[in-house]
């Protein structure tokens, strides 16, 4: 019930992985500073929150979360441009995945073994894989509050149902709130990254909220944020939060479904996570400021904080889970992973 959130944890930071000499050479080109021989490297470097929260899953648990992790931002790096040709790269693998071939690209040869030791739904991978592939238009531009859940969905819930199956939990309830938990951290990564999104042609804040305004035009607003645009997307930001707020809770309901360690460690990553929007609406500068980080005292209270939800393991009935919270997702229910 992992759920990462495969957007750019520190964009201005270029992450580079190394499979192995073959995938190295010829297939990146690159002189890589992080090799996925060394997955706990990736996720220190790159996704700070996780790897604190990995620290109390264990050694073979932690060390497989961290392995999904670095096969996911692999594919996020090739999304985003970081790796050459990653584009085109991530096309061949979404051809592959159609096609249900695991030997057609270096990145997916050198998981298959997870693949199978896990048997994870390589539906939701592709889902993942289609969900990167939206952010490859010259301008992404959410219309509705229906395309933004279902984006959240694609790059977001779907590694909550993989972390699923890592964790060793196949219930299919738990499935639910672990998509909820993903959703949640994209929400709260949206959030954050309003302008530095806006300087890649994207906006995530629906169009319906915003005016439908431009990138080019949120840009702009964020060196004025008390005028006309500026107080909409703050607005819009908040209204993010909100809703970020009712997926973070169904998640935390779905914690009690794992096993304690994990449940103590998936605990402390929405804790620390969610964090981070707590901190937006506090602070200042918002969406157009300094960009939010928690720090390590912030890491500390959030980890004591999520030791109380330890409670959630006393038997009682558990709740059913809200269905209206995926009332737009009936699309990806299908798809694999057993939680539709």
């Amino acid at each position: 019930m992992f759920a990462f959130n495969w957007k750019k944890i520190t964009k201005k930071q270029t992450t580079y992985y190394k499979l192995n000499e073959d995938f190295h050479c010829k297939v990146l080109g690159l002189n890589q500073e992080h090799a996925l021989n060394n997955p706990e490297q990736i996720l220190a470097t790159s996704g700070e929150s996780f790897f604190w929260a990995r620290r109390f899953l264990g050694k073979k648990m932690g060390h497989d979360a961290a392995i999904l992790y670095s096969f996911c931002r692999v594919l996020d790096d090739m999304a985003d441009g970081d790796i050459p040709d990653g584009p085109e790269q991530l096309v061949k693998i979404q051809t592959s995945l159609e096609n249900g071939c695991w030997d057609d690209h270096p990145l997916l040869r050198h998981h298959a073994s997870m693949v199978r030791e896990y048997n994870l739904p390589t539906d939701v991978i592709a889902s993942l894989v289609e969900g990167l592939m939206d952010d490859q238009q010259a301008e992404v531009l959410i219309p509705n509050e229906e395309a933004l859940i279902q984006y959240a969905y694609k790059v977001a819930g779907t590694v909550g149902l993989l972390m699923c199956e890592i964790l060793n939990n196949k219930h299919p309830m738990a499935k639910a709130h672990a998509v909820d938990l993903g959703i949640a951290m994209q929400l709260t990564n949206i959030a954050r990254d309003v302008v530095e999104d806006a300087n890649m042609g994207r906006r995530y804040l629906p169009g319906n909220w915003v005016d439908n305004m431009t990138p080019e035009e949120i840009i702009a607003a964020s060196q004025n944020p008390d005028g006309h645009h500026g107080v909409i997307i703050t607005s819009a930001v908040h209204r993010l939060l909100e809703l970020a707020e009712e997926y973070y809770a169904s998640g935390r309901a779905g914690l009690a479904y794992l096993p304690a360690r994990a449940h103590f460690s998936i605990g402390v990553a929405a804790k620390v996570y969610r964090q981070i929007g707590r901190q937006l609406l506090r602070s200042k500068d918002s969406w157009h400021g300094c960009r939010q980080v928690t720090s390590k005292s912030s890491k500390m209270i959030c980890t004591l904080k999520a030791s109380s939800n330890l409670l959630r393991r006393v038997p009682h009935p558990r709740r059913a889970h809200d269905a209206s919270l995926h009332v737009w997702l009936k699309p990806y229910m299908h798809r694999g992973g057993g939680w539709g």
